[in-house]
């Protein structure tokens, strides 16, 4: 009786598709809002002790610098379709785990891109850098800007970096199978340009790329069949200057090559990592550091823009610059390096703003039609706001839709996990906060790395999720971490963090700038101990609110893919009623289980269920499992 039932329900359960969410670019998408939507198991309900925490931990082969990407349904040769795992490290390697499955420690792939003939590059080679005491890097420095992935081509681009034996350096862009590791044909390509320009380092007119000072430390953008790098210094080494360029996505073909202080000096493009941001017409939006501001005695003129937000659009070889802002004290900025350029822009969904600030610990928001240009007397932007003293913001801010209002969400160094309520009444931020954590930040850098999930704006479904020094300032040493989970409509309410459970959910060395992945149902964070670390719902879910003691029965597997077993044992019974349903209450199943010797036993196919947290019960009592 039973099989037929769910045989009946299984024909209609196919009807609806498990969701599967793939974040294929840092911070999930081109407005780098930080946001998965599409989050059905993780919930404010069931994120606590004792039922969230460490699942599996992957080893890899040097420090993590960059995002994991996951790509779902990933048809691997010879394999099947599986939830695919990316991650890059510092000594130029790629891996490919399995992202669900703890019992497959083994990457499906793995390469490691140093060039024959060469070393990966380290932080001893920037002689230059911070007199020659450069630690923000504590050795390789191989990949550590976040790669991007394209489904359709089934690519990964990333750029690798190299010291050759014979002397000199190189980076390189690849395109990789993401199915098998293996370099497209036309793959890779040697990195090289140049920019007409009088300014530092130029010769005869003319600047040249340098492999060696320029840092590729922005993520990779992909918009519009073009490959956007963007990079800045080691340290303010120079000679420098802010490079962007693009490259064809189906040949590594550069289409494109733009600086931003052709006459000037400097003005990096890092963004403590985040990559650039872009909206549906394809225009670019970017931040920049120290450097030169205007030309000839004029700070509105759009050939030096350090210390700006910039809109560019591509124009034939180059890219044009459409809009800027720069803060009416920027020539404060740069002489006491409180730069504008580390956090890059948050662009918010159905308005006009741009959201970003930097190391002064100001929060700007500027139309990014018209940023508000520059004005030594007033800054002509939406809104700005102090967070504070010594306050900097790294990476960038996210954003959520919740049920009842907007937020925007930033963790400063020094200071409290912040909330800002978007009123469309006044087009401003509200002020003072709407809420704030309880905790602050560790004194120093670089405040919380931030991440969002929820299932769309569903009440109890939000999520805001950090990662963040335990301790000390990880601007120049690596630190011990901490991954911290807060109800998003109440910051007040830590749900969990990784310092609960020490011998099983502590993170090790926090990956600075590295904000955490949350895809279908885990959360992966990257860390400097050679090690990424995958959190999810804890496999031992435990009976709630037994109401008949004579009955005593389980489930196995938990979690499950394709069947749950339901044994056990009943005194009395000569059938029970089974029933299950989801989180929200919605019935999947219902029939009557038939006793034999007091033993209990039946197979439910849950194939065709959507992955996800299911309430089973058995006359009365009850359990949870989740389907994968």
């Amino acid at each position: 009786m039973l099989r037929s039932i769910l045989l009946f329900i299984g024909s209609v359960i196919s009807l609806f598709a498990a969701a599967q969410v793939s974040v294929l670019t840092q911070h999930n998408d081109l407005a780098r809002t930080g946001a998965n939507l599409n989050e059905t198991q993780l919930t404010v309900a069931n994120v606590y002790q004792n039922n969230f925490g460490k699942l599996f931990t992957r080893f890899v082969d040097d420090q993590i610098y960059t995002q994991p990407l996951v790509v779902s349904n990933l048809d691997l040769p010879g394999i099947g379709k599986k939830n695919v795992v990316y991650v890059t490290t510092v000594n130029n390697s790629v891996y490919a785990f399995d992202a669900d499955d703890a019992s497959l420690a083994t990457p499906y792939w793995q390469q490691n891109f140093t060039s024959a003939g060469t070393a990966v590059v380290k932080n001893t080679d920037m002689t230059g850098a911070c007199g020659g005491n450069y630690k923000d890097f504590s050795g390789n420095m191989g990949i550590v800007g976040t790669p991007v992935i394209d489904t359709v081509s089934k690519t990964m681009y990333f750029v690798s970096r190299d010291k050759k034996n014979s002397g000199g350096y190189e980076q390189w862009l690849h395109a990789l199978n993401i199915t098998n590791g293996n370099e497209q044909s036309f793959s890779p390509v040697l990195i090289k340009a140049k920019y007409p320009g009088t300014g530092d380092g130029s010769v005869n007119d003319t600047i040249a790329f340098d492999s060696q000072k320029q840092n590729q430390r922005p993520a990779i953008t992909l918009v519009n069949g073009i490959v956007y790098i963007a990079w800045a210094s080691h340290c303010d080494w120079g000679p420098y200057h802010g490079w962007v360029i693009g490259y064809d996505a189906g040949t590594l073909q550069q289409k494109c090559v733009w600086m931003d202080s052709p006459t000037g000096y400097n003005a990096g493009i890092w963004m403590s990592g985040q990559g650039i941001s872009a909206d549906d017409d394809g225009n670019l939006y970017l931040s920049t550091g120290n450097g030169s501001v205007g030309e000839n005695g004029n700070p509105a003129d759009i050939t030096n823009r350090g210390e700006s937000f910039l809109k560019l659009h591509p124009t034939g070889n180059t890219l044009e610059v459409l809009s800027f802002f720069t803060p009416m004290n920027f020539d404060v900025l740069e002489t006491y390096d409180i730069d504008l350029g580390s956090q890059g822009l948050l662009l918010v969904p159905g308005t006009n703003w741009a959201i970003s600030g930097g190391k002064e610990g100001k929060v700007y928001i500027v139309n990014r039609d018209t940023m508000g240009g520059v004005d030594v007397a007033a800054d002509h932007v939406i809104q700005e706001f102090s967070m504070g003293t010594n306050n900097q913001l790294h990476g960038g801010a996210v954003y959520w839709h919740s049920e009842a209002d907007d937020y925007i969400y930033i963790w400063p160094s020094n200071q409290h996990l912040r909330a800002y309520r978007i009123n469309y009444n006044t087009q401003q931020l509200d002020q003072p906060e709407a809420m704030q954590s309880a905790v602050s930040a560790s004194n120093g850098q670089p405040g919380g790395m931030l991440s969002i999930s929820s299932n769309g704006n569903a009440a109890g479904s939000g999520i805001l999720w950090a990662t963040l020094p335990l301790s000390g300032d990880a601007n120049q040493q690596t630190r011990p971490g901490i991954l911290r989970a807060y109800d998003a409509t109440d910051l007040s309410h830590e749900l969990w963090n990784s310092q609960l459970n020490l011998a099983n959910d502590s993170i090790g060395g926090f990956a600075k700038f590295v904000c955490p992945t949350i895809a279908n149902g885990k959360v992966y964070v990257p860390t400097f101990s050679g090690k990424f670390l995958v959190y999810g719902l804890l496999n031992t879910i435990g009976i709630n609110n037994v109401i008949n003691d004579k009955i005593s029965w389980t489930i196995y597997p938990n979690p499950a893919q394709e069947q749950v077993t339901l044994t056990g044992v009943m005194e009395n019974e000569k059938e029970v009623l089974v029933e299950i349903t989801d989180i929200t209450g919605r019935l999947w199943m219902n029939g009557m289980v038939t006793i034999n010797n007091h033993q209990l036993q039946a197979s439910i196919d849950v194939t065709a269920f959507p992955a996800g947290i299911y309430i089973m019960k058995v006359n009365g009592t009850q359990k949870l499992f989740v389907k994968q």
